[in-house]
């Protein structure tokens, strides 16, 4: 189990690297995401799923630095939700009075932990490869989200004649060159929703993405709005001053 799970870690360091080439590889599927646009938003309750596959895929190896217990509030989990989540992590703290480091359960305004004590422990337990954070995920290259679904399902069984597939390898279109070391890191019932969701390949990939694009831009509805009231105050105030220089010059003539 621990190997599948760093090849997965080793793998994912491969899907997010904003330096690898794409050439060879096809365009990204164009998958329809309640995040895009300027009046987009996003589906808490598909988030709140792909936060699931994270908690029990992802973060055996990723860490998620940016985003703290409290912070899936804007989930849409409850308070009371999030005390017992984080109260099931264990934390190093400290110094006490006596100088010591010391472990205690996780509060609301902690870090969601790392999985490793530091990133030479990660690379070490990873082939040498540092498992990237996830934190800023989909915002690692262009097309992040896209690309990221495409990599999670895009496996497929035989390779074309033209792609050579080393031992230990798979056959992945969305990668350059077509070939991908890690395993398919996704698998249908892979994990169990509490919402009884079906957790299909693409549903589990279309909800960590979905979380993803969160962790990444967790203002991003904020944002969002503040730009649309922005605009219509301006588109407003143009509508006002032009009547004012109308009627002022009419007076003139």
């Amino acid at each position: 189990m621990k190997f599948s799970v760093r090849l997965l870690c080793a793998a994912t360091f491969l899907v997010v690297s904003p330096a690898l080439a794409n050439s060879g590889a096809e365009e990204p599927k164009q998958m329809e995401w309640s995040f895009d646009g300027v009046f987009g938003r996003v589906d808490k309750q598909s988030a709140q799923r792909g936060f699931q596959v994270y908690k029990e895929v992802c973060a055996a190896c990723h860490s998620i630095k940016l985003v703290s217990f409290r912070q899936l509030q804007g989930l849409g989990f409850s308070e009371a939700e999030v005390k017992s989540l984080a109260a099931s992590y264990t934390v190093k703290d400290g110094p006490n009075d006596s100088g010591d480091m010391f472990e205690r359960p996780g509060k609301m305004s902690d870090i969601i932990p790392s999985p490793y004590a530091n990133d030479k422990a990660a690379a070490a337990a990873n082939g040498g490869a540092l498992p990237p954070d996830q934190s800023l995920l989909v915002k690692a290259r262009e097309d992040g989200a896209n690309y990221i679904y495409s990599i999670l399902t895009g496996y497929g069984e035989t390779a074309p004649e033209h792609v050579s597939v080393p031992e230990g390898a798979h056959y992945n279109p969305y990668m350059d060159g077509g070939v991908i070391k890690m395993a398919p890191p996704l698998h249908d019932e892979g994990v169990t929703y509490q919402d009884g969701t079906k957790a299909t390949i693409d549903q589990q990939a279309y909800d960590v993405v979905s979380f993803l694009q969160w962790a990444a831009e967790p203002e991003m509805e904020e944002r969002k709005s503040m730009g649309i009231k922005v605009i219509l105050f301006l588109g407003i105030m143009t509508t006002f001053f032009y009547l004012v220089k109308k009627r002022i010059w009419s007076d003139l003539h």
